[in-house]
């Protein structure tokens, strides 16, 4: 396959509001040569991450659209969720999948961020490889202080952020209207990582939470009353993590991006967490994956499972959605959930 491909993954502030979260996906414009591979509200994280493939000109004029129905429809004043976020478009990231560089998604991201700072009047940020400063460059420190705190931050008020990360590429530099009502949109061009959450058998996070500490690459910041710190590295370095509270299914979540799949597989994250809440006496409900996955990372898990043999793909996939419990709270599709058997059955 030589046609040029990417990948779009915009996560929107809405999870729970279906009308709204509909209008959104139907102005989205789809053709053969673009199309939404998946929508995955979460009502707990009050948020919504939906997959979009296809030619870069035609991903880039579907995430136009998206954001714009976005900002019209979703108030952040009134959004709650247990999922960290800046805005009514929290992220949205532009992924090479062929025949395109990163460089080229990076463009991609800069001018949607001018665009949409130009046009609808909001404050846009660029991470990842788009970023204009290495201090920019993790989503998790744009988003440091969150919606709530946008307005001090934006004011000079006192704040954890520096002027390299305080304020917005593109758009209104102040608090006003429009950033009262649609928040801080980040932009940007990433490797493929994995969403990855792992259910935890218990209702209050405080195991989960735990877990999130211990693999987490940032691990755990150590303070002293007298105002000392000392940050203590985490066991993985391509994980970022956190401990939530599910209230709908009655469990937490050890809810995680893989950063580096290559380096750390699926099943290695999913495995210390087991052995980690096994040594709290805590048991786990399976595992869920946001977004789709790549067929590589699919089979090296269900080889760790199955062992190596004689089989096909179709049972290294079986055997590693039984291990991670993939099928614990929604059944998972992987015609539908990974990357390349979604787009063959949309491109064929």
């Amino acid at each position: 396959m030589d046609k040029q491909l990417i990948e779009c993954v915009p996560n929107i502030s809405e999870g729970r509001n279906q009308e709204i979260i509909d209008e959104i996906v139907s102005s989205v414009p789809q053709n053969d040569r673009c199309s939404i591979l998946s929508v995955e509200p979460d009502a707990d994280y009050n948020r919504t991450v939906i997959t979009i493939a296809g030619s870069p000109e035609d991903v880039y004029n579907a995430a136009y659209k998206l954001i714009e129905v976005a900002v019209k429809l979703i108030d952040m004043t009134s959004h709650q969720g247990e999922h960290p976020r800046l805005g009514v478009v929290d992220v949205c990231p532009f992924i090479p999948l062929n025949n395109y560089t990163m460089a080229e998604c990076s463009s991609l991201a800069e001018k949607l961020a001018k665009s949409v700072a130009e046009n609808f009047g909001v404050s846009t940020f660029l991470y990842g490889y788009s970023a204009t400063h290495d201090d920019r460059k993790l989503l998790s420190t744009l988003r440091k202080e969150e919606y709530e705190g946008l307005k001090n931050r934006l004011s000079n008020g006192d704040t954890i952020h520096e002027d390299s990360t305080r304020y917005p590429d593109f758009g209104p530099k102040e608090w006003c209207g429009a950033t009262e009502k649609s928040g801080g949109i980040t932009i940007g061009s990433r490797d493929i990582l994995i969403a990855y959450n792992v259910n935890v058998d218990e209702t209050d996070a405080v195991v989960a939470k735990k877990i999130g500490s211990i693999i987490r690459g940032s691990g755990r910041l150590i303070k002293q009353k007298n105002g000392q710190k000392m940050r203590i590295r985490g066991m993985i370095q391509e994980i970022q993590g956190m401990g939530v509270t599910l209230e709908t299914h009655s469990i937490s979540q050890v809810s995680m991006n893989i950063l580096d799949v290559d380096k750390c597989p699926i099943h290695k994250a999913f495995e210390i967490c087991k052995s980690i809440a096994k040594d709290h006496s805590v048991s786990l409900k399976g595992s869920e994956l946001v977004g789709l996955v790549p067929l590589k990372s699919m089979l090296e898990t269900g080889q760790w499972y199955l062992g190596d043999g004689d089989y096909s793909n179709e049972e290294y996939v079986n055997a590693a959605i039984d291990g991670l419990g993939l099928s614990a709270i929604d059944t998972f599709n992987p015609h539908e959930r990974i990357i390349e058997w979604a787009m063959a059955g949309e491109h064929n």
